[in-house]
């Protein structure tokens, strides 16, 4: 059966190309992701550590540009090193642009798409990602990618860069950078998709590696049913106006119940599969399938999989931990890692914006106010009350009933400075 569930996920993929939305992605990889195996073990053997060090590889990459010239092939691996050494040190306008230089006297060294350059880009990438410009980041992993897809990398690094690219894709969404951020939820699914097929075709249906594809894919299936897509004919600066993006979109969205439901259902059957690697995992994956139904509206259907759950904890002693994870208190959904989309979350409940609600046993939201006084932030404060008020939330349940309770006087704090 499990079989099925892949073969509807893979086929999903046509969708996207027979609307010429394949040609939105870079040339597919010719092995994997981020960083050769050989050029992570040197970058782990340098010591990066104290100011001492940096002015070292500063004097060495000095004397070898005296005695060997600008472009000497050793420059790029000191190079290297030194970025380090100024990431470390929280220099990293200093060491984007040692990184920057390093990756080009590679590709000039070693050729146009070699692997010594992708140490140098991704460190880059983190330098960037640290200074927060993030159309530097979103240039640079456009090219990182092209790199990957040119480079001689194995199996196991091309999932790692198809993965990689769908990370970003998603940050580069949730950051609402472009003017029509859908594009990037249609890309994320295509990258965690590809690397999906990569698994499945180097190492099979029953594969641990097929897992944070799938977590993926069921992240960009939230995002997707989540998103409002264009109904008018502005040109999105993608390469798509919204009369041709809408169409794609209502693609995704009309499968998108299903899809979700694949995905849930692989992610179960492997949790199951590999129980002895973490027991509760089989758990948390069916108590996700019942938030993906209770997301679609399907109450009855979600409270059926949570109860299947709730029936296995109330039989194992040692499982009140898991309980208190997932049913002690409400949650709101989507409840993944990876989706920060409850808005601007305060540290340790301490923020200047205070929302007051109930949660009913079906898990919507009722009686929402606003609890602080401080009359700031008032059109944050309004969002995200319209967005509390739309978010359902897997409710809390009785456990030795098994049973939905309604939980009063819940209290949400969100830092209106983050």
């Amino acid at each position: 059966m499990k079989g099925l569930y892949f073969a509807a996920l893979l086929l999903a993929g046509a969708l996207g190309a027979n609307q010429g939305f394949a040609d939105t992605l870079p040339a597919a990889p010719t092995e994997d992701t981020a960083t050769d195996d050989a050029a992570q073990a040197s970058v782990a053997s340098h010591d990066i550590g104290a100011p001492a060090q940096r002015r070292a590889l500063q004097e060495a990459i000095t004397d070898l540009e005296s005695e060997y010239g600008a472009y000497s092939p050793v420059l790029p691996e000191r190079l290297l090193s030194l970025g380090l050494a100024l990431q470390s040190e929280g220099r990293h306008a200093e060491a984007a642009a040692v990184f920057k230089r390093g990756t080009h006297l590679a590709r000039v060294s070693t050729g146009l798409y070699s692997l010594d350059q992708l140490p140098l880009l991704e460190s880059e990438i983190a330098s960037l990602q640290a200074l927060g410009d993030y159309r530097a980041v979103d240039d640079r992993q456009r090219y990182l990618y092209r790199v990957q897809s040119k480079a001689p990398l194995s199996s196991a690094q091309r999932v790692r860069a198809y993965v990689h690219q769908a990370d970003w894709q998603r940050q580069a969404f949730l950051l609402n950078m472009d003017e029509e951020p859908g594009l990037r939820l249609l890309q994320m699914w295509e990258y965690y998709r590809l690397a999906l097929t990569e698994v499945l075709e180097q190492s099979g249906d029953n594969s641990r590696d097929l897992l944070p594809p799938l977590y993926g894919m069921l992240q960009a299936q939230y995002l997707i049913a989540g998103y409002r897509w264009p109904d008018s004919g502005d040109n999105t600066g993608n390469g798509f106006t919204s009369n041709n993006l809408r169409p794609l979109g209502n693609s995704y969205l009309r499968d998108n119940f299903n899809k979700g439901r694949a995905v849930l259902q692989a992610i179960y059957d492997l949790e199951q599969l590999h129980g002895s690697a973490d027991p509760e995992a089989a758990a948390r994956a069916q108590t996700l399938m019942g938030d993906w139904l209770l997301w679609h509206g399907d109450s009855e259907g979600a409270m059926a999989e949570y109860a299947k759950v709730l029936a296995e904890l109330a039989d194992d002693a040692a499982a009140q931990a898991l309980y208190n994870e997932l049913f002690a208190e409400p949650v709101p959904l989507p409840a993944l890692d990876g989706l920060d989309v409850h808005g601007p979350l305060a540290v340790e409940g301490d923020g200047d914006i205070l929302l007051g609600f109930n949660v009913a046993a079906d898990g919507k939201v009722s009686d929402l106010q606003r609890l602080d006084d401080s009359g700031t932030a008032n059109g944050l404060a309004n969002r995200l009350m319209r967005s509390l008020r739309n978010t359902p939330f897997r409710p809390r349940f009785d456990l030795a009933s098994g049973t939905p309770v309604a939980t009063d006087n819940l209290v949400m704090a969100y830092d209106s400075t983050r």
